[in-house]
Formats: C-alpha cells, structure tokens, sequence
C-alpha cells in the first residue's frame, strides 16, 4: 500500500486536535522569542560586551616572598672546657639578665689540675730561694778569693773554682725563674680551665632553646658543644628569599609588611634594611635573602615562624580604579622626525612604528612579539610590575549606549587594577571584553577575535 495514502490523514488529523493546536502555538511563540532577542541584541551594543564602573579603591603593586623569623639578637652558649654537664639552672622561655649563671660542668678534673700546678709552683720558688742563697755564698767566696789572688796569697786554681761556683749558680737561679713563670702560667690556663665550668648569662634575653640535657658528657676538644641559646625578643628580623628575577625591583628603604600564619590579618611593617649577596639555590631556584626589622612589644612573634612577606613597590589608596584587562596601549601622536631619520625606510605596509614599539598615528599596529619586547625597556604594559608613574593607555567608554576611545594616564598598577590619575571618573562604565558566545562577527576591544592585534588569540591579555 502506498506510503503517502496512509500518512494523509493521520497528519489531518493531529492538525485539528487540541494536542497538535497547541504544540504549534508553542513553537511559534518560541520562534518569535528568539527572532526578537536576536534583533534586539544586535541593536544594543552594551549587551554584546563586558563592562565594568570606575569605582574608588586602593591599589598596591608588591613583590612576594615567603620569609623566616629570626631574633636580631641572640647567642648560642657553649662551653669551652670537656666534662659531664652536671647542672642546668634555667628553662625554655625564662628570662635571664646578663651574668647570670645558667649550667655548670663537674670541676673535680681542673680543680685538681690547677692544685698540682700550684704545688709544682711552690716547688720552684723553694727552690730558687735555695740557689739564690747558694750563689750568695759563691759571690762571698769569689770576692775573697779575688782580694787574695791580688796578694798572691792563694792559687790560681782557687780563684777559678770560686768564679765558676758563681757563674753556675747565678744560671741555675736563671733556669728556675724561666721554670716559675711556666708554671705561672700553666697556673693561669688551669684557673681559667675551672672558672669556666660555670657558664653565665652573656647577654639579657630570653632562653629559646636547651641543645644539651643534664647529666650529659661535653667533648669540647674539636667544636664548642652548645647548650643552650639566648634572644632578646624585642626586635624580630624577617629573612625573606625573593626570586632573582624580583629583587631587581627591590631598593634599600623600601616599605615592606608581612603576615603570620596564625594571624594572617594582621600586618607588621618595617623598612627593608639589607639583601644579602651570596644567594641560596633551592632546588634549582636562586633565591635571596632580603631583611627588615620589626618591633616585638607583646613577644607574640617567635623564632622560626612562618611569614607571608610583600615589598611595596607601588600604592595609591582612595583613588579612582580600572581594571587592568580594560587598558590598550596609547597610539603615540605624530612627531616631527629629525633628518638623521628622514633616510630611514618606511616600515613594510607604510608604517612608521615609534621607538617604543607602538603605532604613529593612521599605522598599523606593531607585531606582538615586537610590543612584549618594548615592554621590558622601560614602559609597562597592563599588568606590568615596573615601578614607573604615568603611563599612557587607551580605554573603550561607553556614553549614551555608543562607545568612545579616552585616552587616560595611570599610576600604581598590580596585575588586577591600576589607579586613574587623568582621563577617567567614578561611575564611568568601561568595556572590559567582548563575551564568549558573541559571535564570529563580534570583535574585542583592541584588535582581533580574541583581543589579540589582529591574529587569532594574539598579544598579551591579564586576566
């Protein structure tokens, strides 16, 4: 049977129920809809772009760092002599003043070193009594002997042994003295041996940490054993390892803040006081140190705590804001050039391009890669982390459903915002991107389809 004969009346009849009646007034009214949000989105151009209200905020341009802190004063305490650590006197965390005695070693060993020194000194000096009183009777008799000898009433024989008697003793009296001050001496290096026993306080400060425990024997032949460290927690110093590539942005003075991980809204400020030299390479990463100071009145801020450190490059606070992904490069005006330039070819198409990369005016614009590399001689571009003021852009405003070019001037600028110091108002509405879904026909503000200059997803856009 033919297809046509039996599908007829079936349409027929789903056309003249009531189910069908309505089925076609939905899709008609669902075609309407969107024929009329088609032309109606076409004919408002705010609805085919992301905009964004100049508003009034603070901008702030920061290096980021993670840091370290650490007492600006402190010292390790040791000891200087080998022996069991028979005392301890202080804690963690007591506060100690200067001279006070914190440890001390068992001094059995260097008090009866320095008692037999101090015998083998009493001996000596026995001793050079005993020759001295010697060479006085050698004096006595070589006198006599040399008044005789001049009589001729004795021999010469006699008159040299009574010299050599004296010249002997007069040497033996030498060697004992050379012997007591050796021994005086040795007497001095034992009593310091057995004062250092007893370990005291070098500076006033606060007892941070025990290395050594009670009880434990101390080898100080080769290293210094420590055994304990002293702070003066009043003045905390943070070491902060910035990136080589961001400690050109650094300046001796520069203001800087950090957070701490149990109170991360709090900010503690101070002045960037040092970047030391010689750097740390962590895992192929070579980082600085770079070091400022802050006060510690309530002693909340301890050794080795964790700190989010920022360096402040840039910063303006109540001012007028945009947002970063709303700026163009500024097309430089016409300039007369000089006759060293009048030789010079025209750039391919006619277009004479700046010196900083960007177009003359009525040209085209440059190459991305040609703009990213002006960029880094001493311009910004949105986003840019250069700490230079006044810079030139170009935003798209829109005034009365139209959109319109200002040039504008900024000032501090981070990643997100940049602060409006010409050429922009609160309240102005600027156009950010064209969205997503608007179409192939739809361009972004500031060249091709993507935003780029003219290439598919090219320049540099900050999100």
């Amino acid at each position: 049977m033919p297809a046509s004969k039996l599908s007829t009346p079936k349409i027929t009849s789903f056309v003249r129920s009531r189910r069908g009646v309505m089925s076609i007034a939905v899709l008609a009214a669902v075609l309407a809809g969107g024929a009329a949000w088609f032309f109606m989105g076409r004919a408002n151009p705010q609805n085919a772009f992301i905009t964004q209200e100049v508003v009034m905020g603070d901008v702030e341009d920061t290096v980021t760092a993670m840091g370290t802190l650490q007492p600006l004063q402190f010292v390790d305490v040791g000891t200087q002599v080998s022996g069991q650590l028979r005392k301890i006197n202080v804690d963690y965390g007591e506060t100690v003043t200067q001279g006070q005695l914190l440890a001390e070693i068992d001094p059995t060993i260097y008090e009866s070193r320095k008692g037999a020194t101090e015998a083998s000194l009493q001996n000596f000096q026995a001793q050079l009594t005993q020759r001295q009183a010697e060479r006085l009777l050698a004096q006595q008799q070589f006198e006599r002997q040399k008044e005789l000898l001049a009589a001729n009433a004795t021999s010469q024989d006699a008159f040299d042994s009574a010299e050599s008697r004296l010249k002997v003793t007069t040497a033996q009296i030498a060697a004992l003295q050379a012997q007591i001050r050796q021994t005086e001496s040795t007497l001095k290096g034992d009593t310091a041996n057995l004062s250092y026993t007893k370990i005291f306080a070098p500076m006033a400060g606060q007892v941070v940490n025990l290395i050594a425990k009670q009880g434990q024997t101390l080898n100080a032949n080769q290293t210094a054993p420590l055994i304990l460290r002293i702070a003066d927690l009043d003045t905390m110093t943070v070491y902060a390892q910035v990136s080589e590539a961001d400690v050109p942005k650094l300046k001796i003075g520069m203001r800087a803040y950090f957070t701490t991980l149990g109170v991360s809204e709090k900010r503690r400020y101070g002045t960037l006081r040092q970047i030391v030299p010689t750097p740390e390479v962590v895992n192929n990463v070579v980082l600085y140190n770079c070091l400022f100071d802050v006060e510690n009145p309530e002693k909340d801020l301890l050794p080795q705590m964790s700190a989010q450190v920022y360096f402040v490059v840039s910063e303006a606070h109540n001012v007028p804001i945009v947002s970063v992904s709303a700026l163009r490069p500024a097309a430089r005006q016409p300039r007369q050039a000089p006759a060293a330039d009048a030789a010079k070819p025209a750039a391919p198409g006619g277009t004479d391009v700046a010196a900083n990369g960007t177009p003359e005016a009525g040209g085209a614009p440059p190459a991305a890669g040609e703009r990213r590399r002006t960029r880094g001689q001493g311009g910004r571009g949105p986003g840019g982390r250069t700490a230079v003021d006044n810079l030139h852009y170009t935003v798209t405003v829109l005034e009365d459903g139209a959109r319109v070019q200002k040039d504008i001037t900024v000032g501090a600028m981070n990643r997100l915002v940049a602060e409006v110091k010409s050429g922009l108002e609160p309240g102005d509405v600027v156009v950010m991107e064209a969205p997503a879904g608007g179409g192939g026909q739809q361009q972004r503000p500031g060249g091709g389809l993507l935003g780029g200059p003219g290439g598919f997803g090219g320049g540099v856009r900050f999100r």
